[in-house]
């Protein structure tokens, strides 16, 4: 008797992944609030509490179990471009699959350069996005549109610097990766648990796309405390000192 309820919390309008490519279809996607919250409109309300669970433990203890953080990145990854390649013949669960899996195994023996890549495209997303938001703020009226659609130069300038960071050091560009990564994970999600409420859809979606910084700035408030959270959590605590001998 519970079957058709619960299977209506699993589907969305649309598929997760087709949700999900739609999202990051630009890499400025996060300065373009209102085309985000069409998008996450279409996810279903288990994948949004998935999303926020996985961004919150990401979040806040990532760092620390980095290597199933970053395995779990590369099945995620080899998800999407399967899915995605898979469309074209019509077989795109199968070679969903097979790609995840692909890129799961090959991550574990390569784990330096696959935490390098992922610091990097973070750094890429990060910059893209810094880049827009910043224009969106400084530029006049005139030169917003063409200043925003250079954001690939943050992009470029995040990619090289998170990349080069993952080898020089590798501790902080761990806690940088999954500090941002739980950020946008969880918020997302969360967004996508407020729209589900009718009441309180409108007002959420009209404050969210009130201006191009709204949403990077609510990520940049959990991705702070979740660095100082993993940095000092990352401390060895001090020992009690030793007794004096007599």
């Amino acid at each position: 008797m519970f079957h058709v309820p619960l299977m209506a919390l699993f589907d969305g309008n649309e598929n997760v992944f087709d949700v999900m490519s739609e999202v990051f279809s630009r890499g400025d996607t996060l300065t373009h609030p209102q085309d985000l919250m069409t998008s996450l409109q279409s996810m279903s309300i288990v994948w949004a509490l998935v999303f926020l669970a996985a961004g919150l433990a990401c979040l806040l203890h990532g760092a620390k179990y980095y290597k199933l953080v970053v395995i779990g990145a590369a099945l995620t990854l080899g998800l999407g471009v399967g899915y995605y390649l898979g469309k074209q013949i019509e077989a795109s669960w199968v070679v969903a699959g097979c790609f995840g899996v692909l890129f799961a195994v090959c991550c574990w023996p390569l784990m330096k350069y696959a935490v390098a890549i992922f610091g990097g495209l973070v750094g890429a997303f990060i910059g893209a996005n810094a880049w827009a938001a910043g224009a969106s703020l400084l530029a006049g009226s005139h030169d917003v549109q063409a200043m925003t659609e250079n954001y690939w130069i943050g992009a470029l300038i995040g990619l090289i610097l998170f990349g080069l960071l993952a080898f020089i050091l590798f501790k902080l560009s761990l806690v940088l990766f999954t500090s941002f990564s739980g950020s946008m994970i969880s918020v997302l999600g969360g967004l996508t648990l407020l729209m589900q409420v009718p009441a309180w859809r409108d007002p959420v979606s009209q404050s969210i796309t009130a201006h191009r910084v709204i949403i990077p700035l609510i990520m940049l408030v959990p991705m702070i405390i979740g660095l100082i959270h993993q940095h000092t959590g990352s401390q060895p605590a001090a020992s009690a000192p030793k007794p004096v001998a007599k």
